[in-house]
């Protein structure tokens, strides 16, 4: 046997035993992929400048294969696959804030409380984050643990940075991930995540993981897979660095005037509370409102337009939003964090029963694209942006003024072109 193919038998037999030690399993053996090979070959000079050794470097990529049936991909000679369809931007909002769901999980937040009482204090005490936030942060994510995620992550992350829509990102998080490895925060077994590489109880990606991670426990390592006080620390630190303001809600419910203008509910339009509350908003069930409340900056958010309930939103709304990027996702969380302190719903019921399809809304911001009312993502999801766009359309068509994406706007604009 020629010194070459021994060295190398030697190599793997190395990779192998560190593997073992790392817990990294070993999948089915699969023929190889050389092109993947060869790319994941070229990130070891990006590895070792992050301070991967060459051992964890061989024993996690040894025996990595890609997985081309995840979403949002682009693989030559196939139609690219789009992610899937969040629940944040396809549901109406009655149907992804359930209030059976709800119900469940404060109930369970209610126990977790009472449970974790001195972690959530102290965490509280430390960052000035309320132990609801962090728990229905929690509850949401991953429904406080229950939920198992369903991938191997260091294989997402690597075929994300192949042939992935983000492949310079998921570059930076796969590496971020072999460091993980590295340092003992995780074993390859309960390296799990979701088809995007999010991670952990709180589900974070590695990179932000290792901007926000905290060892609250004290052990010696950031473990957000089974450490609870790791994981909500992080959480709540991650709050605190994108601006997280202690004792501020993160949004107020309110009851908007009939002349209320939708196209104002956009995060530019900030205004004192006190002066939302002298144009004819006013807190839902008589809430009063401290000096210090009506003096807070706030945004109007009304998520089916002029129907359904309206928010006016302070910064810790859109400090929530930086976890994920959605409208509903936030009144989930902030909703859910107060049921754990209080039983009452929203005092405004949702309204709509359909939502358009992706392609429709897209189709939609196309033409609000080309008629200069529109300047964000083509992305199909009727966030605040798409909403004041399609209100200020129906202001120019002189059609109702709603700021909600239907059949009816639709057509009017198809017939325009």
């Amino acid at each position: 046997m020629a010194a070459a193919d021994r060295n190398s038998l030697r190599r793997l037999a190395i990779a192998i035993t560190i593997a073992l030690a790392l817990g990294v399993g070993m999948p089915p053996a699969q023929a190889a992929d050389a092109g993947f090979k060869q790319f994941i070959a070229s990130l070891w000079p990006e590895a070792q400048q992050a301070g991967v050794s060459r051992a964890t470097f061989d024993a996690v990529t040894a025996t990595l294969e890609p997985d081309y049936k995840l979403p949002d991909l682009i693989l030559p000679g196939r139609p690219a696959t789009g992610a899937p369809s969040q629940a944040e931007f396809v549901q109406v909002p009655a149907d992804y804030i359930k209030e059976g769901s709800i119900a469940r999980l404060a109930a369970e937040g209610q126990r977790l409380m009472q449970k974790y009482r001195p972690t959530l204090s102290a965490i509280e005490k430390r960052f000035g984050v309320p132990a609801p936030i962090i728990l229905a942060i929690w509850g949401r994510e991953t429904d406080y643990g229950r939920y198992t995620l369903p991938y191997d992550a260091m294989r997402v992350l690597a075929t994300q940075a192949y042939v992935g829509r983000r492949k310079d990102q998921y570059r930076t998080e796969f590496i971020d991930g072999l460091l993980l490895l590295q340092h003992g925060d995780v074993s390859r077994k309960n390296f799990r995540a979701s088809w995007g590489g999010a991670t952990g109880l709180t589900q974070f990606l590695p990179s932000e993981l290792a901007k926000h991670g905290v060892d609250f426990d004290g052990d010696g390592r950031v473990d957000i897979w089974t450490s609870v006080p790791d994981a909500l620390a992080s959480a709540a630190r991650q709050l605190v660095n994108k601006g997280w303001q202690p004792g501020v809600r993160w949004a107020y419910e309110v009851r908007a005037p009939a002349s209320v203008d939708c196209t104002e509910g956009v995060p530019a339009v900030t205004k004192p509370i006190g002066e939302w509350l002298r144009e004819g908003f006013s807190p839902v069930r008589g809430q009063h409102l401290t000096a210090a409340e009506r003096a807070q900056s706030a945004s109007l958010l009304q998520p089916e337009g002029i129907y359904g309930p309206s928010f006016l939103t302070t910064k810790n709304y859109f400090v929530i939003k930086e976890y994920n990027f959605s409208d509903l996702y936030v009144l989930f969380v902030g909703h859910l964090a107060d049921r754990m302190t209080s039983p009452l719903p929203f005092a405004t019921p949702w309204s709509a029963s359909t939502q358009l399809r992706s392609r429709d809304v897209e189709a939609m911001q196309r033409h609000l694209t080309r008629i200069g009312l529109y300047k964000d993502k083509i992305d199909g999801k009727a966030g605040m942006l798409t909403r004041a766009a399609l209100g200020a359309y129906q202001k120019s068509a002189k059609l109702k003024v709603d700021c909600w994406p239907s059949d009816a706007v639709l057509r009017a604009m198809n017939g325009a072109r």
